[in-house]
């Protein structure tokens, strides 16, 4: 069997092959989301006949690390969206072309060139059909001997523009470099919003992981073609339609630092996908890019920081809010009250409404990284407060009279305190004043670090 045969002949020849209608629609869809992903490398990719796309690269190449690593990385994209694909370099988009579509390019390495004349000599021996002007006159330049495109080459131009017409002529000096070429760069949307429908359907949130990623690369491609950073998407679910339709399943995924790159974008849908429990098989997925703003790449110094930059913190923490979930993962919130177990306030770190303050600890004082939640009272041992061994008060008294406008006075006198094996502790005393105090006592209420 052969490309082209008919379908009466191919059951002839094995009647159990499986047969399928093609569906254009489908299959340019999928070149638009091939397209769309790989212009994470340029943002002049253009669509041609015979499944081919066309990118310019020339001002890539340095900033992807040459050549060879460009390719590989279009491949690793390429095989995450599950299609097959061949690539070729060449200073000329028809020259990359024809090396792509020949099959006597199957090695790798012989479909990547980079000077016109090792082009032309590759060219040259490539069989004449490769040229899709020149198929309609293949027994024509087969009964003239003909079987490269160098031997087509030779013919007089004249001859060729009189038998064959422009359009091979013109193919042939875009392929060798010898006419401008003219590409219809593909326009980029102005938001995007992408959806795939899933091969089967899927009741485990962890396996559509493989389609969110084909997503995800055709978000990355348009961020970096708009030069934007994402702050928020949204991932829709879709379940059963029509008579039984059951709503769909959204998943609002934001982010503390915007961002555009593919493998932390992965990691955190791998984390949410990991805790969504669904209601009902999921038959297709939209990717939605809700929030954006303008891409700002964070400048590398000298000198890094210990323990990573900012940036690094903030991606810890969105993985972290991904995995455990929002309610977890807390950040200090002091609120404005004296009284230590009233200010000491913790708020999920996706909590925007509350700045990063830490204006209502006193800057001048002591305070402990950790505050008991219920102050433990102390035993007394020789007129002194005990926790272990006997605590030597050695910092002078913080007094805190507290709690009358809400009816929780609170009146106490604070002290650092130290046992014998020089840890600290922060203790207070009740004054008589205090409404719970009947004589006083001691109380722990903080550890040190």
């Amino acid at each position: 069997m052969c490309v082209g045969m008919k379908r009466g002949g191919v059951l002839t020849l094995s009647p159990d092959t499986l047969m399928f209608e093609r569906e254009l629609s489908k299959e340019n869809d999928l070149m638009r989301e091939v397209a769309f992903s790989l212009m994470k490398f340029s943002p002049m990719v253009a669509l041609c006949d015979e499944e081919t796309i066309v990118i310019d690269v020339t001002a890539s190449l340095r900033l992807f690390g040459g050549v060879v690593r460009l390719c590989h990385q279009m491949r690793d994209i390429v095989d995450a969206i599950g299609v097959t694909a061949r690539l070729s370099t060449a200073p000329t988009g028809q020259g990359a072309w024809l090396l792509a579509k020949s099959a006597h390019s199957a090695h790798r390495g012989k479909r990547r060139v980079l000077k016109m004349a090792s082009l032309e000599r590759k060219l040259g021996t490539l069989p004449f059909q490769a040229a899709p002007e020149v198929r309609a006159f293949t027994d024509w330049f087969t009964g003239l001997g003909c079987k490269t495109l160098n031997d087509i080459r030779r013919l007089p131009r004249a001859g060729l523009k009189k038998r064959c017409g422009v359009e091979l002529l013109d193919s042939l000096d875009r392929a060798y470099g010898l006419a401008p070429e003219l590409y219809e760069w593909l326009a980029v949307p102005p938001a995007f919003s992408a959806r795939i429908e899933l091969p089967d359907r899927i009741e485990h949130a962890e396996a559509m992981l493989f389609s969110a990623r084909r997503l995800i690369v055709q978000l990355c491609g348009w961020l970096s073609t708009q030069q934007l950073a994402l702050t928020h998407a949204t991932l829709t679910l879709e379940h059963e339609r029509g008579r039984d339709a059951i709503d769909p399943t959204i998943i609002q995924i934001a982010l503390a630092e915007p961002t555009w790159h593919e493998e932390h974008l992965l990691r955190l849908f791998k984390e949410r996908l990991g805790r969504t429990e669904l209601v009902a098989a999921v038959i297709a997925m939209r990717l939605t890019a809700a929030k954006i703003q303008p891409a700002e790449p964070p400048t590398d110094t000298l000198f890094p920081e210990p323990g990573g930059s900012p940036e690094d913190h903030n991606r810890l923490l969105e993985l972290l809010v991904a995995r455990l979930g929002p309610e977890n993962v807390l950040r200090a919130a002091p609120s404005s009250d004296y009284r230590p177990e009233q200010a000491n306030r913790w708020i999920s770190v996706t909590d925007t409404t509350h700045p990063q303050k830490l204006d209502a600890v006193p800057s001048d004082l002591p305070r402990p990284a950790w505050l008991l939640e219920t102050p433990l009272q102390l035993m007394m041992k020789s007129h002194r407060p005990f926790y272990g061994s006997s605590l030597k008060l050695v910092s002078p008294a913080e007094r805190i009279e507290a709690g009358w406008f809400d009816g929780g006075l609170t009146s106490r006198d604070y002290f650092v305190a130290q046992a014998s094996d020089q840890s600290c502790y922060w203790i207070y005393r009740e004054r008589p004043g205090s409404a719970d105090a009947e004589d006083p006592r001691w109380f722990l209420h903080g550890l040190f670090g």
